[in-house]
């Protein structure tokens, strides 16, 4: 391809642009007053129309995959080049954030509209990916998105959210066919995958970097665990004649708190509990609870998981408690693809930045999309390490750094004429 001049993007005007559309965008929500986006609610839906109108916008085509996935592509005049992709999550926590995921799909959305002003057939095909799910949030299972993207999520189509309906059912309220859910799987060559995050933690912000390289996401477990003791008359029920199913899940959560506290870089998080029948002169017949456990060492982490078991079992037969462990998804830890993070690393370069490698403790859509291709992640610092809450928030001079040193990487990725005016 002729080489031609390329004018670089006003990467600081970009970054106000996209902040208010971010503003614009987290409007939507389920609860007002709020930021929540759950798993194929009509918020997300709404959401999705919003993204395609604004692609539109930028001469981009836009779809949504039959899982719910939103795409928008920059294509190719070579109908047999390979994809990059460029890609996050739009689903949230609840009472959550406006930059954790969507932050990473509004600016390969803004990277795809400017590739296409500067060059308009580049030699790859570029697709911004937005994963209609990632945290887990609806049905307990993260990654449901991007695992669909692989054809790896048919086996979840019966679970169940807390109002009983099932992954199959919501998929057909949202208006998508549960049957060609394997449709959504990504054909053709791709050349990688590349995921914008800001960091959810203070290691950036510690070291006065305002981007960092991740080397390799941390694995984790996740578990429902449940307690069936016997509800009774709480005023009538001496203390030591009561099998109390809360009582023994608080004794277990702490052994895990323990545990974790004892063993360097191990994390366990109860984020989420239910009791049953849930009256307050009732002894709890039943108790629920979830478990988070990472660590990136995988080894290490299911022995710890072997720990906490026994001890749940210990436990369950002291207060003649029945106890049951279920593991709902095994998450391998995952290294990041070296020829893409050095790709980074010399586009930081070119910015003048010197970015570090990290390991991230959370998971993200890069380490199920690394089973299938070339995977890297580019993060963004966090002011005061704070995600997964409300008062998230990401400097303007962060994103504009991110823009710039994506630019670079993608020029040099696919466009050699014009990589050396990056």
């Amino acid at each position: 391809m002729t080489a031609a001049p390329i004018t670089h993007p006003d990467f600081a005007a970009i970054t106000r642009n996209l902040t208010r559309r971010i503003d614009a965008l987290c409007l939507l929500t389920e609860v007002p007053g709020t930021i929540q986006r759950t798993f194929l609610s009509s918020v997300a839906a709404e959401l999705l129309r919003e993204l395609s109108a604004w692609a539109s916008e930028l001469g981009l085509h836009a779809w949504v995959d039959t899982a719910g996935n939103w795409h928008a592509e920059l294509p190719c005049a070579d109908p047999q080049a390979p994809t990059f992709i460029i890609g996050s999550h739009l689903d949230t926590v609840p009472d959550g954030g406006k930059y954790d995921g969507l932050l990473g799909v509004v600016l390969g959305l803004v990277l795809a509209g400017e590739l296409k002003k500067a060059c308009a057939a580049p030699p790859y095909r570029l697709e911004v990916l937005g994963f209609t799910e990632e945290e887990g949030v609806r049905f307990g299972v993260p990654f449901i998105g991007s695992l669909s993207a692989l054809g790896q999520a048919e086996e979840l189509l019966d679970l169940t959210d807390s109002q009983g309906v099932s992954v199959r059912q919501a998929m057909q309220n949202f208006g998508l066919d549960d049957s060609r859910l394997l449709k959504a799987t990504l054909e053709g060559p791709h050349l990688g995958f590349l995921e914008f995050h800001i960091e959810q933690g203070p290691v950036l912000e510690a070291a006065g970097q305002s981007l960092g390289v991740v080397e390799a996401l941390v694995g984790h477990h996740r578990l429902k665990v449940s307690f069936t003791g016997r509800a009774n008359h709480a005023g009538t029920t001496p203390m030591h004649l009561r099998q109390d199913a809360l009582m023994a899940a608080a004794e277990w959560m702490l052994a895990a708190e323990r545990l974790a506290l004892d063993t360097p870089g191990l994390v366990a998080t109860v984020g989420r509990i239910q009791v049953f029948p849930g009256a307050s002169n009732v002894i709890p017949g039943r108790a629920e609870l979830s478990l988070d456990l990472r660590h990136q060492d995988d080894g290490l982490r299911a022995s710890k998981l072997a720990e906490l078991e026994a001890a749940l079992q210990s436990i369950g037969a002291r207060r003649r408690v029945g106890v049951k462990a279920e593991v709902l998804t095994v998450i391998p830890a995952v290294p990041l693809d070296t020829s893409l993070r050095a790709g980074l690393h010399a586009a930081a370069a070119q910015a003048g930045l010197n970015p570090p490698e990290l390991v991230s403790g959370a998971g993200h859509d890069a380490m199920i999309m690394a089973r299938a291709m070339p995977a890297a992640m580019l993060f963004l610092r966090t002011p005061g390490g704070l995600s997964h809450h409300p008062d998230e928030a990401v400097a303007d001079t962060d994103v504009a750094a991110a823009l710039q040193v994506a630019w670079s990487f993608l020029l040099n990725l696919g466009l050699p004429d014009l990589g050396g005016q990056a």
